[in-house]
């Protein structure tokens, strides 16, 4: 080409959750049953959408209003509605003027961090859902800026990291939190949220939260909301309706701003994105009716109560068959629907491996592990998929330097779900003596 076309952070764009569908697709098309963990779809995993909102749905669809364009930021009265839900709780009250819509959070994502100017950073967790990293990263040029979630106290962020990096990094202007947490599946506990506040009042900082799972908690464990501990510093919370319906295949979500006026700043990043918007023309239509008929709906709670009641007992299992194999580090989840199990360290190495009994699938797994630096968790993922047709994710591909793998819990046939994680603690016990 005549120039180069690439921005050097476009090298940061990576996203190896469906990266790895390719090879588990290679082994599928020679007879193999895959069984993916790769991924939160629960649609993939046999989640039945019930018949009263599938109704609603239907009844939005014949109406011919559902097919024109939406407003720029999105449905009024929707937004009035998902007010309204933010204001029953004790913290910052919002209008429908602070919130935005946008085509899945992943949109929304990308759009907050490609107005930021390269040399304003955003902090987020480790390991990190890479969405985000990847976003922050490519905006900025260069790896993302991440605090450590500590595996031996319950994935709970490292506060004197992310204390020290913020205090010698001026270049960071806001903390992301991701609560509950993708990948690890944990729920942060109001004292760790006011630590997040206190750090981002001290050094005038911008409060990010993406709370897309906030309502998917379970074993007792709630989770509290941003604007219930954001007091008058800025803040926004990414939310949306892809996993709590569930409705993946929607691309709906949306923004909301607390504090709009609290610096000028932030007022011109809200005004930007909303402008953004604008050029766009809006965002999709449909599920944003949905939304205040699906979630005002008398079935909805009791729905919701026991979708997570169901993906409790899953987690319960997991802890069963996975909490005494030796050589990793286990912590039960309490909320969204993914667990990430770390090896002990100096555990892994080049020599381990897993028996393949088909040939063909063999001679793809020595190639694949060829890979230049490929990290020694990412070797067992691949053996992991040649062995037992098991598809999960690296924790090395979540901006980590710990080494391990992030599975779901979405599996409804809990015989079966207990089959897969026998088979992944098996697989565990065999690989980490192999060599």
């Amino acid at each position: 080409m005549r120039q180069i076309l690439l921005a050097p952070g476009a090298d940061e764009l990576n996203y190896e959750i469906r990266g790895i569908v390719k090879k588990a697709k290679v082994i599928e098309s020679l007879g193999h049953e895959i069984t993916w963990e790769n991924i939160g779809d629960p649609i993939q995993k046999s989640n039945t959408i019930p018949a009263w909102m599938k109704e609603i749905v239907q009844e939005l669809v014949s109406d011919d209003k559902t097919y024109g364009y939406a407003d720029s930021k999105g449905m009024l009265k929707t937004r009035e509605f998902l007010a309204g839900l933010n204001n029953q709780r004790d913290g910052v009250k919002i209008s429908a003027e602070d919130i935005l819509f946008f085509n899945g959070l992943g949109d929304a994502i990308a759009k907050l961090y490609q107005f930021l100017i390269p040399t304003a950073r955003i902090i987020g967790p480790s390991p990190a859902y890479s969405t985000h990293s990847s976003a922050e990263a490519a905006h900025a040029n260069t790896l993302p800026i991440t605090y450590k979630l500590d595996p031996d106290n319950n994935w709970y962020p490292d506060m004197d990291d992310l204390y020290n990096k913020v205090k010698y990094n001026p270049n960071i202007v806001g903390l992301l939190i991701i609560n509950p947490d993708n990948p690890t599946g944990m729920v942060y506990p109001r004292e760790v949220l006011e630590q997040f506040v206190e750090i981002a009042r001290e050094f005038n900082l911008l409060l990010i939260a993406d709370e897309i799972y906030q309502n998917i908690t379970y074993n007792g464990y709630e989770a509290i909301s941003l604007s219930e501990v954001v007091g008058d510093l800025p803040g926004i919370s990414l939310k949306g309706i892809s996993k709590e319906f569930p409705w993946p295949g929607s691309r709906c979500g949306w923004m909301e701003f607390y504090n709009k006026n609290a610096s000028v700043e932030f007022n011109k990043l809200c005004n930007t994105l909303e402008n953004a918007k604008m050029i766009e023309v809006c965002s999709t239509m449909l599920p944003q009716l949905a939304i205040p008929k699906v979630m005002s709906h008398p079935e909805y709670a009791p729905y919701r109560k026991e979708a997570n009641e169901r993906i409790g007992m899953r987690s319960r299992i997991m802890e069963e068959v996975l909490s005494d194999v030796p050589g990793i580090k286990f912590n039960k989840t309490k909320g969204a629907f993914y667990n990430t199990i770390v090896f002990d360290e100096e555990m892994l190495n080049e020599k381990q491996y897993l028996p393949v009994e088909d040939e063909r699938v063999k001679g793809y797994l020595d190639q694949w592990l060829k890979e230049d630096d490929m990290p020694n968790d990412k070797r067992f993922v691949y053996n992991l998929l040649a062995s037992e047709g098991i598809c999960v994710v690296p924790v090395s591909s979540f901006c980590s330097n710990l080494r391990g793998f992030r599975v779901t819990l979405l599996e409804e046939n809990e015989d079966k779900f207990r089959d897969t994680f026998t088979r992944i603690a098996n697989s565990i016990r065999f690989y980490l003596k192999s060599a």
